[in-house]
């Protein structure tokens, strides 16, 4: 579904992304890992063509420069870390919002534009705010619809940048669950930029490691997240324990230190 090859981005005359090469096939889980800095977020805007790029990216088979943008948006959905929310405007009206790359010049929305809209609220237990105006709800509601409105654009590809950065454990589970769901039901492929490396070990099938803007690890979540990889681009004491087969990081203190 994606393919990059030599992507590469430069902001203030250096490279944030550099020379990244990846592939990331139809109904796969991939989490991009990296300290602060490291080029996650760019590189996601870069595949949603959101920053100029040198080298390709390929999504579905095409080059994402050749896809008018209407095209791009059915293809692919973003979750931003800062999405423009409107305060005035009610939840149900903004998820609806996710429906446009569907519709045509000057166009409304139809029944199963509406429908689609109602879905993506029942799944992320949004139902009772549908009337409620964005600017009334805490940073974790806001998140949720935030989602909400990716998954009502029915595109086969999300991108994900921190998804669950103000939601609580319980909303946590709930959003990457649902996505993990939707992944396994229609195929869906998703990149998501995520800090908690734990959270991304349970449910990513793959890790790209970045620091400095280049891909320095690349693999099953195990694989990616050791002791050794982590100290030397995180500069962090760890412990990586399994849970389930899954890896967990646990961040060790070092008890010698004298107060």
């Amino acid at each position: 579904m994606i393919e990059l090859r030599g992507v590469t981005v430069e902001l203030g005359g250096r490279p944030v992304v550099d020379r990244v090469d990846a592939v990331v096939s139809k109904g796969e889980w991939l989490a991009l890992i990296g300290p602060n800095g490291a080029g996650k977020t760019t590189l996601l805007r870069a595949i949603a063509r959101l920053v100029p790029f040198a080298g390709d990216i390929g999504l579905g088979g095409r080059s994402v420069n050749d896809l008018p943008r209407a095209e791009l948006a059915r293809l692919l959905a973003v979750v931003s870390q800062e999405p423009s929310t409107p305060p005035w405007m009610t939840v149900a009206e903004y998820v609806l919002l996710g429906r446009t790359p569907h519709l045509g010049p000057l166009a409304k929305e139809g029944a199963r534009d509406r429908e689609a809209a109602a879905r993506a609220l029942v799944r992320l237990d949004l139902l009772p705010f549908a009337d409620r105006r964005l600017g009334t709800l805490s940073g974790g509601e806001k998140q949720r619809v935030v989602v909400a409105r990716a998954l009502a654009q029915e595109a086969p590809i999300v991108l994900l940048d921190e998804p669950t950065a103000a939601l609580d454990i319980g909303h946590q589970q709930q959003a990457l669950e649902l996505l993990d769901g939707l992944r396994e039901e229609s195929g869906l492929t998703l990149v998501a930029a995520m800090h908690d490396l734990t959270l991304a070990a349970q449910y990513a099938d793959r890790m790209l490691l970045l620091d400095g803007g280049r891909v320095v690890a690349d693999g099953a979540p195990a694989d990616v997240l050791t002791e050794a990889l982590i100290a030397s681009h995180y500069s962090a004491t760890i412990e990586i324990v399994s849970v389930g087969g899954r890896p967990v990081v646990v961040p060790r203190r070092d008890l010698t230190r004298t107060p």
